[in-house]
């Protein structure tokens, strides 16, 4: 198989870009950079109409390329495990078809089948990897760039197994092979290596490979990419950790919102956090372990077994250096959950054993006040969580009064073990009192809280079918309230209508309806639903400081607002806008002001966010500005209604006065209201002067065109008289509105330029208005456009 996979996705790219098919060409291209990088949402954004592309096309072996990118982010940049191990088969067997057999990225899904099983269980699943991994080594040539990546897979495989150095000859070996055939050894398999050394302690070894494999990279023309930055810095905070060299693995380690951002740097960026405070250069506290148990969690929902367990690990031996008893005991026992799904527990098992006596020979300590007045106390005091968490436990093992006060105890450990980030430990706490206290809604409400931030789809549905005979108002709502988070707004509005046909008196029930309702863009039931909302809510004055989800809520104006524009119910924006003291030019017809600028965050159509100047018509609408590119799915003159959250906070008061002067809200769409109808058109050439310009800009808006120039003071372009000279230059968009024609654009152009010094050139308008394009061929030719 010689098969040079990215030429391959240089000619699918060019023919599927001469046949029309520009999206799916895009995504060719940008589907694995956002794969890569972490780009998330991007990817989730272009993969469904991408795959759905190709096949509706016919073309299998762009969905095992696209299919095996979007799993490599799932895998790599999410963590993915056993949730995605059933897709990851199929993908390996419609790789190995017939007609996908001889695709270039055939090959590559055999990484993506080693990787997942890595995650489930590493050294569990040490035979299959090196066993499939190898087969495919042995017949793939080294010059391939597949051959790069399934070696690391195999030293993987043999370090999960103990045998770094086994894993090191294998390593050095390959790239022996692929320098021989004429292949580039690439800056991950350096990184991989390095990996490698770090586990045998060859720590200095790792600095000095990271230092000269980064700096051929750059002297062979490469560029080093965010990805591989973040990385270099990690590999080399860890080793300097390891040195003892602490000062300058401080300086190197990526923030902690790094490992926040992206998954796969969690675990090196725990061992090294955990060599820091070891080195006391890094604060052990609970503020630590509620990040780590986050990360413990998110690993548990994924199915990332083993990283879970070796995570978990880490996390419970800082537990135990703070004395922090309870959260031990948690991830003791989730790591004895972990253990039932691996395969092999050799060694492991001895670890999470050791982590359950080492918390349990913690000190237990006293109670300071009787079990009954703990709560109080602990309130009072302002006890710190891990603390209160300890004291919890003892007042609840201990506790005689009556049930109602174990229940209040048990509630109150669940919510403290919540904010430490040990959801799933506050919901086995509260599964444990739920037979002893079946009738308490308290109860079974953080139970079922604790259930959907543990991500325990199986404890939700459990929970639910027990309460649906006696509670069944409870019953849906922890559907409801799951169904959100997992983003089924059809669902979330199933199950509040039934509710509020149970009890029609309901608010948060209304309001998590209207929320649904928005998201599927039925802002008809989204306005009923706010609308009844006021109707049975409480004005705030007259509702108790408890009960203050019962009162009418500013945001619940807001939201009627939003709604209600979108339908262009402009009586009921008046009239609820009044409610919050706005005033408005006119009593009555459509909301069409000029209040102030604004921008509107969109998204492009490869997901990626854009913010786009608008000026702001009314409370919940803004017309836009700018002249836009075709990858944005909005342009000038549009009417947009936006959500009425602000997605930046202004800046604070003691701010520099210039940029408090500069800032602007900034809105997320919610729909678009009155499209303008206008089209983008792409004029290039020499910056004509600041009149001329603004002669142009005026002349157009007197035809109702637009202008939006793109380019600043940085932009120059060949000067033809002059050689080796610059021109200022200038790129911009004309937007032409629905009533002019492309020929009409074209004409308009010519006679407001065509007395210019230097002629602009404009061939794609040309070319739509069907007229001679060589004239527009020639500038862009002679002035390098």
């Amino acid at each position: 198989m010689t098969t040079d996979i990215w030429a391959w996705v240089r000619d699918t790219h060019r023919q599927l870009a001469e046949a029309g098919h520009w999206r799916l060409a895009d995504a060719m291209y940008e589907l694995p950079d956002h794969a890569t990088e972490g780009r998330n949402a991007q990817l989730d954004a272009m993969y469904p109409e991408a795959v759905a592309s190709a096949r509706a096309l016919g073309l299998p072996w762009v969905e095992v390329y696209l299919r095996h990118w979007r799993m490599q982010n799932l895998l790599n940049k999410r963590q993915q495990g056993e949730a995605v191990m059933s897709e990851v088969v199929d993908l390996l067997d419609f790789a190995h078809r017939e007609e996908t057999l001889d695709c270039p990225q055939s090959v590559c899904v055999v990484q993506d089948f080693a990787i997942c099983h890595a995650r489930v269980d590493g050294p569990g699943y040490v035979a299959e990897r090196l066993e499939v991994v190898g087969e495919t080594l042995d017949r793939i040539e080294p010059g391939r760039a597949c051959y790069d990546c399934l070696s690391r897979e195999y030293s993987d495989a043999l370090e999960d197994d103990g045998r770094a150095a086994e894993a090191l000859a294998h390593l050095d070996t390959a790239a022996a092979r692929m320098q021989a055939a004429g292949q580039r050894v690439s800056l991950r398999f350096h990184q991989a290596r390095a990996g490698t050394l770090h586990l045998l302690g060859r720590h200095e070894e790792v600095l000095a490979l990271m230092d000269t494999a980064e700096r051929a990279a750059q002297q062979q023309g490469q560029e080093i990419d965010e990805r591989d930055q973040r990385w270099g810095a990690l590999l080399r905070a860890r080793a300097l950790a390891s040195l003892g060299r602490v000062a300058e693995a401080l300086a190197l380690l990526p923030e902690r919102d790094e490992a926040e951002q992206h998954a796969d740097l969690r675990g090196m960026w725990t061992e090294t956090v955990e060599l820091l405070v070891a080195a006391d250069a890094w604060a052990n506290d609970a503020e630590l372990g509620a990040v780590l148990a986050g990360w413990v969690g998110y690993l548990d929902a994924a199915g990332s077994h083993r990283p879970c367990v070796d995570l978990l690990l880490a996390a419970g031996r800082l537990a135990l250096a703070r004395g922090a008893r309870t959260v031990a005991l948690a991830l003791a026992a989730t790591g004895e959950r972990k253990l039932t799904q691996l395969r092999r527990t050799d060694g492991v098992a001895e670890e999470v054993a050791a982590l359950r006596a080492a918390a349990e020979a913690l000190p237990v300590p006293g109670l300071p006040v009787p079990p009954g007045e703990l709560a109080a106390h602990l309130a009072e005091a302002q006890v710190p969580y891990e603390t209160g968490a300890d004291l919890l436990s003892v007042a609840l093992d201990r506790y005689q009064g009556e049930q109602a006060g174990a229940t209040e105890l048990a509630v109150l450990l669940a919510t403290v073990l919540g904010g430490l980030g040990h959801a799933r430990a506050a919901a086995d706490l509260l599964w444990g009192r739920l037979d002893a206290d079946p009738g308490s809604e308290v109860l079974t409400g953080t139970l079922g809280q604790a259930l959907i931030e543990a991500g325990d789809a199986e404890g939700v549905r459990r929970l639910a079918d027990r309460l649906a005979d006696t509670s069944p108002a409870d019953a849906h709502w922890i559907r409801a309230r799951w169904a959100a988070a997992e983003g089924r707004w059809a669902e979330v509005l199933e199950q509040c209508g039934a509710m509020l046909a149970l009890d029609p008196a309901l608010i948060n029930t209304r309001r998590l309806a209207a929320s649904a309702a928005t998201e599927l863009g039925d802002h008809a039931t989204a306005q009923r639903l706010y609308q009844e909302l006021l109707e049975h809510a409480r004005p705030a004055e007259e509702t108790a400081p408890e009960e203050g989800h019962r009162a009418v809520q500013e945001s619940d104006l807001w939201h009627l607002i939003t709604a209600a524009s979108a339908n262009r119910d402009w009586a009921v924006v008046r009239t609820t806008g009044a409610r919050l003291g706005m005033e408005f030019d006119l009593a009555e017809g459509p909301v069409d002001e000029q209040w102030q600028l604004v921008a509107v965050r969109t998204a492009r159509t490869d997901g990626s966010p854009v913010d786009v100047a608008a000026v702001r018509t009314g409370p919940a609408t803004a017309r836009i500005l700018p002249v836009l590119r075709e990858d944005v799915p909005l342009n000038h003159g549009d009417v947009v209604v936006f959500a009425p959250a602000l997605l930046e906070q202004p800046p604070a008061e003691d701010a520099p006065e210039e940029e408090r002067r500069s800032w602007q809200p900034v809105f997320g769409l919610l729909t678009l209201l009155d499209p303008a109808g206008y089209t983008t058109h792409w004029i290039d050439g020499a910056w004509p002067g600041d009149e001329a310009w603004a002669e142009l800009r005026e002349r157009l808006g007197e035809a109702d065109f637009a202008l939006w120039a793109y380019s600043g003071e940085q932009y120059r372009i060949t000067d033809p008289a002059q050689e080796g000279g610059t021109l200022p230059g200038v790129y911009a968009a004309v937007g032409v509105p629905p009533t002019a024609s492309a020929a009409e654009a074209h004409a308009l152009l010519h006679r407001l330029t065509g007395h210019w010094p230097h002629p602009m050139a404009w061939l794609a308008l040309a070319k739509a208005a069907g007229a001679d394009v060589a004239r527009h061929e020639e500038v862009s030719e002679r002035y390098e456009l």
